[in-house]
């Protein structure tokens, strides 16, 4: 019945859906700031409501991702916002330039490899691999990456996803929990490993936690695709 109304009254159904998911996540914002709760977090909750729901509806991904175009689109300049905090710490930030590349240089290669050889050892299965160890990249950076090195794209999916929820969830009172309270640090742990979702909860913490954030997010998306290329066949060698 739905799939009918779908076809026959398109930018209706649209509407229902993309107001449907906004009004989810406006409530699950509102839970949030009510309880003040880390598992609150209102995309998580979005998911965990929206999801049975398009199930007992019938509506594919396909069909949800085309009537949610017009809020997709939302989401570039959306994304760009996340760049004014970086803006306003740029001067603080070149001045440190050489430091920021060297430790997102190194935790790239640190996260690769140990997520690659923990899959291989105890999944044995080099696409699982490859996917799980390109993880802490952006969506489309991940996924592009993913199947240029013939790993499994829709693990790579997924695995981005979790690593951007869990890392916002958790990651600022992780790091703080083992006496990392820098800014700074804060800032460029969570925005290397849990891209735009983490970057995007610290914005709120303040300026500073954000600007850095959005640095790591920026170049650990373009320090992955240059080191992984190299580094995951010389990986996999290890395995042959």
């Amino acid at each position: 019945m739905l799939d009918s109304v779908l076809i026959n009254t398109p930018i209706l159904a649209s509407i229902a859906i993309t107001l449907t998911t906004i009004a989810t996540y406006q409530l699950s914002a509102k839970l949030q700031q009510k309880w003040q709760s880390i598992w609150l977090n209102p995309m998580l909750l979005t998911i965990i409501l929206l999801v049975p729901l398009l199930l007992f509806l019938d509506i594919t991904y396909q069909q949800y991702s085309q009537a949610t175009y017009f809020l997709n689109l939302m989401l570039e300049p959306a994304i760009v916002a996340l760049g004014f905090p970086l803006y306003q710490q740029l001067r603080q930030i070149k001045f440190h330039w050489r430091e920021i590349m060297s430790i997102l240089a190194l935790g790239i290669i640190v996260v690769i490899s140990v997520s690659f050889i923990m899959a291989m050892i105890f999944i044995k299965a080099p696409e699982i691999a490859i996917a799980l160890a390109l993880k802490s990249v952006t969506t489309p950076i991940g996924i592009t990456l993913t199947e240029q090195l013939s790993g499994d794209s829709s693990i790579t999916t997924f695995a981005i996803l979790l690593a951007g929820l869990f890392g916002g969830l958790l990651g600022p009172a992780w790091l703080s929990f083992i006496g990392v309270n820098s800014a700074k640090a804060q800032g460029l742990a969570i925005g290397s490993a849990s891209h735009a979702i983490g970057t995007a909860v610290l914005v709120r913490v303040s300026a500073e936690h954000g600007a850095y954030s959005s640095v790591a997010l920026i170049l650990s998306a373009l320090l992955t695709a240059l080191i992984s290329p190299w580094l995951v066949p010389l990986l996999q060698q290890l395995f042959n």
